[in-house]
């Protein structure tokens, strides 16, 4: 006996429940800003994706819709980038996104200790939200595969900002000073921001750029090697002029 169902499509869903108007002029006007960037309109999706969240704190099936819109997209196209992506959210995030590095670096010194403190702390899972989207003190808690900071393990990020070498302790008092209102330094990079305030930056917008800049952008660990290597007088040797390079397999 076959079963048969009656299904949607993803891209009927949107087209149904999608209400763009909460996307205003002064977004549509940034949102033609992005697309002046690329020389092929599409190219402007990804950083429209994060204008969206900018507004909304995920990307919701207006956002599909507005992105689609803007693009000459399908919604189906822009579904299947905003589902691909971690960074693109299906659910509001809080006034503060968390992500823990759990691979393998900061897991062994102790970013699965880190992760779990929290998670205790707040009462929340991977992807889950401690306090309601978007009001002040809210947080998302995520575990990261990598943050690109091995040197500087166990590592984690509010608004994708680095606090370097943290301990389950630190970690507890980064997340309730959060929690409080307080927005803590970085270990490295600006000042503080939120999430709606990182998104729009990705989105590439630098309302106050001055402050954007601010701050030691490399860790003092990171440099070390290239430190010693100039007090040393260590060079790597240089390729030859007329050095010739291996010849590319032919495609088949």
């Amino acid at each position: 006996m076959t079963e048969q169902f009656e299904f949607t499509t993803t891209e009927e869903a949107v087209h149904e429940t999608a209400d763009t108007s909460v996307f205003g002029e002064d977004v549509r006007a940034d949102a033609r800003q992005i697309i002046a960037r690329y020389p092929e309109s599409r190219s402007a999706l990804l950083p429209m994706l994060h204008l969206v969240q900018s507004v909304q704190r995920h990307v919701s099936a207006a956002g599909i819709q507005f992105c689609a819109e803007q693009l000459a997209l399908s919604t189906a196209e822009v579904s299947a980038v905003a589902t691909f992506y971690t960074m693109y959210k299906r659910k509001p995030c809080g006034q503060h996104l968390v992500s823990i590095c759990t691979n393998t670096m900061c897991a062994a010194l102790g970013g699965d200790a880190i992760y779990r403190k929290l998670g205790e702390h707040l009462g929340v899972g991977h992807n889950e939200t401690a306090g309601t989207p978007g009001e002040e003190g809210s947080i998302t808690l995520e575990h990261a595969e990598c943050l690109a900071a091995c040197d500087l393990a166990p590592v984690l990020q509010v608004n994708y900002e680095y606090f370097d070498n943290q301990t389950p302790e630190q970690a507890l008092e980064l997340v309730k000073a959060l929690q409080r209102g307080e927005k803590p330094a970085p270990t490295r990079g600006p000042a503080l921001s939120d999430f709606r305030g990182a998104e729009r930056q990705l989105a590439g917008f630098f309302d106050d750029l001055e402050s954007t800049v601010a701050g030691p952008s490399a860790a003092v660990e990171t440099m070390r090697g290239a430190q010693l290597a100039n007090e040393r007088g260590w060079t790597a040797p240089s390729m030859p002029d007329d050095a010739e390079l291996p010849p590319l397999p032919e495609k088949k």
